[in-house]
């Protein structure tokens, strides 16, 4: 009965996030004003990132602070490639999420053999040293003044696409190829594998699994994906990056929102993303600046009310559906928080 419950909240899941998908692609036929095409499009940015860092935090065991970085190393080699080489979105893309994905490369290959607290903190430094890294290299990234592309993206050559609502669309596809990339990782054999390694890697290494690879891995992955995700904030003008959104302050707020999504759930972690910029970006004017106070609140009474996550929500309601058929039901619903002890 468990398992027959369990698949109809997935498909309601799954049918709920097509929807939202589907409202989300229409949003610039739908009205939609040029300031929420904006805010939408951080929205896909911010979402994006934290798939990225929940898909080595849940799913990995890696919690990670140093994936915001990765995002801006992104976010600045697409705007330096528009800058100096060329206008073509694609291009600028392709340099984001390699380059996104080499820098978690080179810094990963010493941080995935670190565990727990100091896993944490030497993901951390790493975070902050390339934090400094764009503050200090002023004669390319022009320091805390930040850099701007200068000039709309382009398809096709000699056609910028000026338009928001075009743009965001572009953005959408490029978050939709992203995350749809996440989560086949996720449902495959080395999704698996690294679910294992969260759980027990001791075990995972006496069955002969190489761990460190695999950490190695999804860590390289996850920093192509952040990559993108930097692509996506450079995408409407502006085109604007800066170091602060490679600072603690801002990987420390991405890490609460995929705690307060619920680590191992993506759809928990993009509604906590979007939570975050409809407070910093919306909400925070209509309370005098008091945005950042609003959300601490949010994030305190979250973790309080819902250890577990958003994602606990639906956890809970299919342990108390199948605790209404008798004794099976208590036992899948014992399975189900002996799973949910496991996974946090």
């Amino acid at each position: 009965m468990s398992a027959a419950l369990t698949l109809v909240l997935e498909r309601r899941t799954a049918l709920v996030s097509g929807v939202v998908l589907v409202v989300l692609a229409l949003a610039p036929l739908l009205g939609a004003s040029l300031y929420t095409i904006v805010i939408l499009t951080s929205v896909l940015a911010y979402a994006l990132l934290a798939m990225s860092i929940n898909l080595v935090a849940g799913y990995t065991g890696l919690l990670t602070l140093c994936h915001a970085a990765y995002a801006g190393v992104g976010a600045y080699a697409s705007v330096l490639v528009a800058r100096h080489l060329t206008h073509n979105g694609m291009i600028q893309l392709l340099a984001g999420v390699v380059m996104g994905a080499a820098v978690a490369a080179l810094t990963g290959w010493i941080a995935v053999r670190a565990s727990k607290t100091f896993f944490l903190m030497l993901s951390l430094a790493i975070g902050e040293l390339l934090h400094i890294l764009a503050v200090q290299w002023s004669s390319v990234t022009k320091g805390d003044n930040g850099l701007s592309a200068g000039a709309p993206l382009e398809l096709v050559p000699g056609s910028p696409i000026s338009l928001a609502g075009y743009v965001y669309w572009v953005a959408f596809g490029v978050f939709a190829v992203f995350a749809g990339l996440t989560l086949l990782v996720t449902r495959s054999p080395f999704g698996s594998a690294l679910r294992g390694i969260r759980d027990n890697e001791p075990r995972m290494r006496a069955l002969g699994y190489p761990t460190s690879l695999y950490k190695y891995g999804v860590w390289i992955f996850s920093g192509g994906v952040a990559g993108a995700a930097g692509w996506i904030m450079t995408a409407q003008l502006p085109r604007f990056i800066a170091p602060a959104q490679m600072s603690f302050h801002f990987a420390g707020l991405m890490l609460l929102a995929v705690t307060l999504g619920g680590l191992g759930s993506m759809w928990g972690s993009c509604v906590a993303a979007a939570l975050i910029v409809l407070m910093q970006d919306v909400v925070s004017q209509d309370l005098g600046g008091q945005g950042p106070l609003a959300l601490g609140l949010i994030f305190v009474i979250g973790v309080y009310v819902l250890p577990r996550g958003l994602a606990g929500i639906g956890r809970r309601a299919r342990r108390s559906a199948a605790g209404h058929d008798g004794s099976p039901g208590r036992a899948a619903g014992a399975h189900d928080e002996i799973e949910e002890k496991v996974t946090a």
